[in-house]
């Protein structure tokens, strides 16, 4: 894909994120995650991940429903072995888990970044956050 068209196909993945890859953006956008710099809908060979972080190597995919599907998962897995392949560290989470149960992403977010060699510094307790995300208006849907 040519690099004028790639960029086109991330900023119209941006637009279209789910409510799960927002709320996690709030977390991991301009290093807000111990320092930990990250880029979203990033090309990696032919594929858009959801979220990059360069330094590491490690890719971050939420998944919806739609990955319920036994073709889709197929899908998924020979994905994620082509982006291994690469030298890069997957973590999937699914939209679900992002929403409802954010503190246990964002802890095995750190812990992944720990045991690849990033120096974060621990902390006193299990969730911390530098920021605390403005509230959305009652019928926000990004």
């Amino acid at each position: 894909m040519p690099p004028g068209t790639q960029t086109a196909r991330a900023r119209d993945l941006r637009k279209r994120q789910t409510r799960a890859e927002a709320i996690l953006w709030q977390y991991l956008r301009a290093s807000r995650l111990d320092g930990l710099r990250f880029r979203r809908q990033h090309p990696i060979d032919r594929y858009f991940v959801d979220f990059a972080c360069l330094s590491l190597k490690l890719v971050i995919e939420l998944d919806g429903k739609v990955h319920d599907d036994d073709q889709q998962q197929l899908d998924d897995y020979h994905r994620q072995l082509a982006i291994e392949a690469l030298g890069w560290s997957v973590l999937r989470f699914t939209n679900n888990q992002a929403t409802a149960s954010l503190p246990a992403v964002l802890d095995a977010i750190r812990n992944h970044a720990r045991l690849a060699g990033a120096s974060i510094a621990a902390e006193t307790e299990p969730f911390q956050r530098r920021f605390v995300p403005r509230a959305r208006p009652p019928g926000f849907k990004p």
